[in-house]
């Protein structure tokens, strides 16, 4: 239990709030005084306060009046209302207001101690029921909160909720920036071992050194620069997940290692002897070809099939079409909020440059362009203009136009979309005449489109 939870004693006589104050401050809380009303409210403002004491009678603001005062600002505040007019009726009326219990004038010190551990306690249980509720909606939604329209990424959307519940390991591939790290945070939060630690490492920041002692740890003077015993990667996620990013980047040693801890669940610091058992799912990551690195002697073949139990595919933007301009939405809601700024759209131009380019860098791509978007955008339209200069100048790939590209998407979306304009125009991130005046442009008719 929190001993240094912090408590207001809001009395009017001096002597009631010095006495609760030092006994309470001997107990080991953190005491506040007001002698109002009024006073309390700005302490309750201002500071953190889980419970209060309040007394009943007051000059201006009674007890009761400022218990419900003070929930208007903290809901979850805890009041116990002081009385030197013990009536069962005056029990009754503050219990009934909201009160979570009373004391009596003059009181004894230790039943206001004991009170305040019961009050203490339920709040945790309160807390712990909040937190478990957040965890399990953030679990609920961990897969619905991605964005995907196209038909691949939708397939690898039923994937991950298939391969989640188990503990299988789970090998994600796909270039930079197509998403594998929002992905294995699906994965976790979808499977069992949600309510534990997820620990990220990416393997290709890290010196070869150095990334052992992460994941693994290490003893005080094992190497130059230990100057303390560190817990690795592993422990420190121990009944969850850790998530390897980048893993093809691993050097032969820590392989060995990886290995280990795969099959036999063990691992050991480095400049120790002893064996530590770690129960822990693991998630990798790759943008290169593993199994060509297994057969030119780069990556250890058995380590490849131990991480190679479940594999997830994620395709590169450029084929998943479909997902551009939703994706681009959200991004620009996004940093619109964050910047304070009423940019709502993008250009004609830009909708059909974007639908047209290859996207290299894939998805961080895009989010990086509508940020730099919302930032230099003058009026509330990212335009042409806002667009990084290797973007504006690429040509359109494998020889389409832009127009046929732009047709060819918005063809597809009109038939996922079953003929509806309404709905084919939330898909695209668009206003319907919008749509109506590009259906035009491409001599596309809505009840066609589905045949």
């Amino acid at each position: 239990m929190n001993k240094r939870t912090r408590v207001l004693v809001v009395d009017d006589e001096s002597i009631i709030r010095e006495s609760l104050r030092d006994w309470l401050t001997g107990a080991g809380y953190e005491i506040l005084t007001a002698g109002s009303g009024e006073e309390a409210l700005r302490l309750v403002k201002q500071k953190s306060v889980k419970i209060m004491l309040a007394d009943l009678i007051m000059p201006g603001m009674d007890g009761i009046e400022l218990m419900k005062e003070a929930r208007k600002i903290v809901p979850t505040i805890s009041t116990v209302i002081i009385t030197a007019h013990a009536t069962v009726q005056t029990a009754i009326t503050a219990m009934r207001e909201g009160a979570h219990d009373y004391i009596e004038k003059p009181f004894c010190p230790e039943r206001v101690e004991l009170l305040l551990k019961s009050l203490l306690e339920r709040q945790e249980l309160i807390e712990e029921n909040v937190s478990l509720r957040k965890r399990l909606e953030a679990r609920r939604r961990a897969v619905d909160a991605i964005i995907a329209r196209s038909p691949r990424m939708l397939s690898v959307l039923e994937l991950v909720k298939t391969v989640a519940p188990s503990n299988a390991t789970v090998l994600i591939l796909g270039q930079s920036g197509t998403g594998k790290e929002v992905i294995a945070r699906a994965i976790h939060r979808q499977g069992r071992r949600y309510h534990k630690p997820l620990i990220v490492t990416a393997c290709a920041t890290l010196p070869e050194g150095l990334l052992e002692s992460e994941l693994f740890g290490h003893e005080k003077g094992s190497f130059t620069g230990a100057v303390e015993r560190t817990q690795g990667k592993f422990e420190a996620a121990r009944g969850g997940t850790v998530f390897l990013d980048e893993i093809g980047e691993i050097n032969a040693k820590t392989q060995i290692h990886l290995l280990r801890a795969l099959e036999e669940k063990k691992i050991t610091r480095i400049g120790s002897n002893e064996e530590i058992d770690v129960d822990v799912r693991v998630i990798a990551a790759t943008s290169r070809d593993l199994k060509a690195m297994t057969e030119s002697g780069q990556f250890r073949e058995d380590l490849y099939y131990r991480l190679n139990v479940m594999t997830i595919e994620l395709p590169p933007l450029r084929e998943r079409k479909e997902d551009i301009l939703p994706l681009a939405g959200h991004f620009l809601r996004r940093y619109a909020a964050e910047n304070e700024k009423d940019v709502n759209g993008f250009s004609p131009e830009l909708v059909e440059l974007m639908l047209s380019y290859t996207w290299p860098g894939n998805v961080r791509e895009l989010e990086n362009m509508v940020e730099r978007g919302v930032i230099l955008a003058p009026g509330e339209e990212i335009t042409l203009a806002e667009a990084p200069h290797d973007m504006a100048a690429a040509t359109p790939q494998e020889g389409d136009t832009i127009d046929a590209v732009v047709r060819n998407h918005i063809l597809k979306v009109l038939r996922q979309a079953d003929g509806n304009i309404s709905e084919a125009a939330r898909i695209l991130g668009i206003q319907r005449m919008t749509l109506y005046n590009k259906m035009k442009k491409y001599d596309l008719r809505a009840d066609k489109a589905c045949v």
